[in-house]
């Protein structure tokens, strides 16, 4: 191992983490927008600022925070800092540069701010004033870093930084210092959108208020992740309150045996005696997320029971460290926790959890493990953030399927919005509507559906349809915004949505979560076609013109009933997906994922679960497929490899059927870059609207804007 810290690859900071001087030219501010007709378009989704990062003064006035906005022009995003008196008003602007500052939070008491900028070379950690004047860079840390932690002290940082992983050729033979290739002997050589070559390691440095110090690695010579990729960060780390112990999360495996288990655990580093403890020897699943109690007698984290299943239900666990009792929380709800701070007094903790199609606030009692929720009036939202700020107030952020995130506060059960960052956007437009459905499912149930109507919408007019597929495959359909898969901007070209909480989403029960699990062409498939059954006898929807879209999991759906849909879809749109299970259990990197939902390699002629899933993999259908198909997939995507999409395309095209594949070579799983996303976007729509409404635009850029009077 080498304890140096090298070339980062800023997977989560898509906006590019730098911070150094440019023209002024180049700085992306707010863009201009005006709209045509009042319909939300394409380049009113881009043109949105995208609130992030709520941090609380330590006095409990005021809340920083980031906002990012895109350049088509440029073709990236850049965040600047904000911050906003918690009574409300504007928000002041604290930066102003060409790149970004991000994972900004406050130091010195609220005097200070520290953050992560560039140095024109790599990523390191600043600190300004409150007013965002004097910056300073205080970290020199060779191939930057990427995320970081104060000690409750200030006296101490734990920065995320990479060390070097895999062999070189010119590790193994210096005489061809030229070679390029890649020497492999394990698995996990690649994860998510990149070649492990290098991994992520805590350092620890002395601060003095103005430079970082004496920097360690205190996992070195350790072969091991911390924090987790591909997403983990600064949560994965908390500190005691009286900075003399730092608790990691890790996974200590690799290769095979690390593809092959989701069993993570809580390290305990003393920095006097530079030991270390495992606190969650014996619990088989992901145990992440650790934080510390105001008095730092307990600690809390999210802990899954089952190795190798990434979905399994979040318990909310405490450990007691002056007994060492571990206690689960949540062990009477059957429900799954998301985030988790503490209350200010330490006696609850706050959580959010997927449940029954949104995203509220909760909070448990230590004590009684007593479970409430925190809002009278949470409204149609999904909340994406915890900070306390007393024992009545916290601000969060939310969002729904008709607003991007904006930041709240809850003061004694109340929601008030506090920042508005789009009204001069949304205040221009019609947006449509959002209604919640229960539809009987082929077993007796019924499944929460969220439909989304055309703005303007009338009932005595007929509508074309789009059954959404969800990915995952468990990942709640609750209030969510996205910038892809963004239903508002579906149902403002025109159409209605339908969006069901088939079998397998959480938030309805462990039971109806983990059913999906080795049963992938079973109920959930039968849930789709109920709730496109169930719509299509409404008498505003165009039965014969429905269309099934969706990425990942929804596209393996999407391909899935491409072969077994009965005439239902008049065309069919999958990004991502699985088309063939057999070379998809050997081409993607988490084998954990393959053998908990597969139930295991298609070679174990004798299981019966797996044996079930690989006879019902969507290119056994092929035969059936006469849907027109549009297909879309980036290049980077390790995941689900593009080949999955290139196959289900050519299978396609030599069965005759009306086709269409777009590529992204330098996409992953998703597809981030705007002038990608815009692409995509006029994709998607223009092969809807072609087989759909029986529209093929000669002009397809005029899908940039809502106004399309030259169809």
């Amino acid at each position: 191992m080498n304890k140096t810290l090298t070339t980062i690859a800023m997977t989560a900071l898509i906006a590019g983490a730098t911070g150094c001087s440019s023209p002024e030219e180049n700085i992306i501010e707010r863009p201009e927008f005006q709209s045509a007709d009042g319909v939300f378009s394409i380049d009113a989704l881009e043109a949105l600022g995208r609130v992030s990062n709520p941090q609380v003064s330590p006095d409990g006035s005021k809340v920083l925070f980031g906002i990012s906005y895109e350049s088509v022009e440029q073709n990236k995003s850049n965040n600047e800092l904000y911050v906003v008196d918690i009574k409300g008003g504007e928000p002041q602007r604290l930066t102003r540069t060409a790149e970004s500052e991000n994972a900004a939070v406050w130091i010195d008491n609220g005097n200070k701010i520290a953050y992560l900028a560039s140095d024109g070379k790599a990523t390191q950690l600043y600190v300004m004033s409150a007013d965002g004047k004097e910056k300073t860079k205080v970290s020199n840390v060779e191939g930057g870093i990427e995320g970081f932690l104060f000690s409750a002290d200030e006296k101490k940082v734990v920065m995320i930084g990479r060390v070097k992983y895999d062999r070189t050729p010119a590790d193994v033979y210096p005489d061809l210092p030229k070679a390029n290739a890649r020497i492999i002997d394990d698995l996990m050589y690649k994860h998510w959108d990149e070649w492990v070559t290098e991994i992520p390691h805590p350092f620890i440095g002395d601060f003095d208020g103005n430079t970082v110090s004496n920097v360690s690695d205190i996992m070195q010579d350790e072969p091991f992740e911390a924090p987790m990729r591909p997403f983990g960060g600064s949560e994965s780390f908390t500190w005691s309150p009286d900075s003399k112990q730092l608790i990691y999360v890790s996974r200590k495996k690799t290769g095979m045996d690390y593809s092959l288990s989701t069993n993570s655990d809580l390290y305990l580093y003393d920095l006097d005696t530079k030991k270390t403890k495992n606190l969650t020897e014996g619990m088989m699943g992901y145990d992440t997320a650790p934080v510390y109690s105001p008095d730092g007698r307990y600690v809390a984290w999210l802990s899954m029971e089952h190795d190798g299943y990434e979905s399994d239900k979040n318990r909310i666990f405490i450990l007691d460290t002056t007994s060492g009792e571990k206690t689960d929380l949540t062990s009477d709800w059957d429900f799954s926790a998301d985030l988790i701070a503490w209350a200010k007094d330490g006696k609850s903790i706050y959580f959010t959890a997927p449940y029954m199609g949104e995203e509220p606030i909760f909070n448990v009692d230590i004590a009684t493990r007593e479970i409430n929720p925190v809002m009278d009036n949470a409204g149609l939202f999904d909340y994406a953030a915890l900070c306390p700020v007393n024992e009545n107030t916290l601000v969060t952020m939310r969002h729904s399927m008709l607003q991007p995130n904006e930041l709240c506060v809850v003061e004694n059960g109340q929601v008030r919005q506090l920042t508005n960052v789009n009204k001069d956007i949304f205040g221009q437009l019609t947006m449509p509507t959002v209604e919640k459905v229960l539809i009987p499912t082929t077993d007796g149930k019924e499944m929460t559906t969220w439909v989304v109507y055309p703005q303007n919408f009338d009932p005595n007019k007929k509508y074309p349809a789009i059954l959404y597929c969800q990915g995952g495959p468990q990942q709640a359909v609750s209030q969510f915004w996205s910038y892809r898969w963004n239903l508002a901007l579906m149902a403002a070209n025109g159409y209605i949505v339908i969006a069901p909480n088939r079998r397998g989403l959480p938030g309805f029960g462990t039971e109806w979560n983990a059913q999906i699990s080795k049963d992938y062409p079973g109920q959930n498939m039968k849930d789709y076609l109920s709730a496109v059954d169930f719509m299509k006898e409404k008498p505003y929807v165009d039965a014969d013109h429905i269309g099934a879209v969706g990425a990942s999991y929804g596209g393996f759906s999407v391909y899935w009933l491409a072969g077994n849909h009965d005439g239902r879809f008049a065309c069919l749109i999958a990004h991502a997906g699985i088309f063939n299970i057999e070379s998809q259990y050997l081409e993607t990197e988490e084998m954990w994922f393959a053998n908990w939902d597969m139930g295991g390699a298609y070679w174990e002629k004798d299981n019966a679960a797996a044996q079930r899933t690989f006879a019902s993999s969507p290119h056994k259908f092929i035969d059936k497929w006469d849907t027109p198909i549009l297909v879309t997939h980036g290049e980077y995507d390790f995941r689900i490899l593009a080949s999955q999409g290139m196959m289900a395309f050519n299978a396609a095209r030599l069965r005759g059927v009306p086709a269409e594949m777009v590529v992204f070579p330098d996409e992953n799983h998703w597809i981030l870059k705007p002038q990608n996303a815009i692409l995509w976007q006029r994709v998607f729509f223009r092969w809807l609207d072609k087989w759909l409404k029986g529209v093929d635009y000669t002009n397809p850029s005029l899908l940039a804007s809502s106004d399309k009077s030259e169809e």
